[in-house]
């Protein structure tokens, strides 16, 4: 298929999925096709290597994310995207404010992004920063390693509105460690590893519907391949799992909770044929390999997994496929796998997608690659696989009265907001965003909107405690 169709194609399934007449979870909307096109080539001055990155839709629709080098002083970049690929660089980092940003960003509910940096800060040992989606940029922390050091992973907002994320070395022990930090920047260690129960937690946490947080450490362990874990908001952690390599080994990527209420997520390496893993895992512990790589399908998984609207995993291969550099591919909660797409030799469409991908309320995935490309330094690409537009709630839980913010696409003339079929009460915000409050009488399901077109439903049910 030339790029030329390529963008047809592309073109007439935004065209499609942006309208507001599609539901997302019917299977009617979906259409038979899927498309590829690179969006953004990271050229140096724009960023370079956007690496282990998973981007995040902020309430104006767009896209945002980080370059670890690039920029004014090549330390890194926070920038934000258009869905149809229009760059701006939001952010220089210099080094004493942080640098190399191995991470994306996470929306926080005040609107704000809030991320950390490997390296660079007041003692060299990472930060954690927010940034206000015009570019200001606060230091929340700088670690000195006595609280951690080198943060590699994405933070996580909790249910308490605190922010939860890892360390991947840390002092008196050098295994890492678990954090909390306010949204004023307070931070607590909440667990330092000791090798025995884990060895740096490169990924990032997910709070599962039980309240605890479950993460995983690339070595450590009982075979010191790697680990899985559960800890609570208050630091009491559990070892759920250590790899021993039949099952996979070095989990790299965080975990998603999805709607089966199972925990899936990658290993790096080891498994059936050496090449990497999928993994499930119930939430009290139980483990079992869902798929098993061999080259032809895809090598070394490296990051998260996403859960479509259509309820199949999404994610992304850094080598093997049809032509040997890397595949994204969907794979279903049963462990059928289809390769979508396999990066080609030459490098034009990209190389080395450590990052996942991220589905914008459009329904198209967008993702990144850490290499490749026009300037051979990575690239943002998209893919659509037919699934039509849908909202995103933040935060996908709250009490009754609580104020929630919906996201979208086309989000104009709404007449309606439901929670699980009760009505709410809503404010409108633009054509990407509104909030709306819990009603009284509501009880764990899905959102969904009405406007004088049709309807749109949440990716995933809304949680009342």
């Amino acid at each position: 298929m030339t790029s030329k169709l390529i963008a047809n194609c592309l073109l007439a399934i935004l065209a499609i999925s942006t309208s507001s007449s599609s539901l997302a979870q019917t299977s009617s909307s979906r259409l038979p096709v899927t498309t590829f096109t690179t969006l953004v080539n990271f050229s140096g001055t724009n960023g370079d290597d956007p690496f282990m990155e998973d981007l995040t839709q902020g309430k104006d629709g767009n896209l945002y994310g980080t370059t670890t080098y690039g920029g004014s002083s090549n330390n890194g970049t926070v920038f934000v995207m258009t869905p149809t690929g229009g760059l701006t660089t939001l952010y220089n980092f210099s080094g004493t404010d942080g640098l190399n940003p191995e991470s994306g960003l996470v929306l926080g509910t005040d609107g704000n992004f809030y991320g950390t940096t490997y390296q660079g800060g007041a003692n060299g040992d990472g930060t954690v920063f927010k940034i206000t989606p015009s570019g200001t940029l606060t230091t929340l922390h700088n670690f000195d390693n006595t609280d951690g050091g080198f943060p590699a992973s994405a933070l996580v907002q909790g249910t308490d509105n605190n922010f939860y994320g890892t360390t991947s070395y840390s002092m008196p022990t050098v295994y890492g460690s678990v954090f909390k930090i306010t949204p004023s920047g307070t931070l607590t260690s909440l667990h330092f590893f000791n090798n025995t129960d884990g060895y740096e937690p490169l990924a990032g946490l997910v709070q599962g519907t039980d309240g605890n947080f479950y993460g995983t450490t690339a070595t450590g362990g009982t075979s010191d391949l790697g680990t899985i874990f559960k800890i609570t908001p208050s630091g009491t952690l559990t070892s759920l799992h250590s790899f021993d390599n039949t099952d996979g080994w070095e989990p790299t990527g965080q975990m998603i909770q999805a709607s089966d209420g199972n925990f899936y997520g990658t290993t790096l390496r080891g498994g059936a044929n050496g090449d990497g893993e999928v993994f499930k895992m119930t939430p009290t512990g139980t483990f079992s390999v869902l798929h098993s790589f061999d080259i032809t399908d895809g090598y070394e998984p490296a990051d998260s997994l996403a859960q479509g609207t259509d309820g199949n995993l999404y994610g992304t291969t850094t080598g093997g496929g049809a032509d040997g550099f890397g595949s994204v591919f969907e794979l279903t909660l049963s462990g059928t796998l289809t390769t979508l797409h396999s990066f080609v030799e030459g490098f034009t469409d990209g190389n080395l997608p450590f990052g996942g991908m991220t589905q914008h309320t459009s329904g198209a995935f967008v993702g990144v690659t850490s290499g490749g490309g026009t300037g051979s330094l990575g690239t943002v690409y998209t893919l659509s696989d037919g699934l039509g537009p849908f909202i995103r709630l933040l935060p996908t839980s709250g009490k009754v009265g609580a104020k929630i913010t919906i996201l979208g696409t086309n989000l104009t003339g709404v007449t309606k907001v439901t929670f699980n079929g009760v009505s709410a009460t809503f404010k409108a915000g633009t054509s990407t965003y509104l909030t709306a409050t819990v009603p009284t009488g509501a009880k764990t399901g899905f959102v969904q909107i009405t406007t004088s077109s049709g309807n749109l439903k949440s990716n995933i049910r809304f949680r009342i405690p």
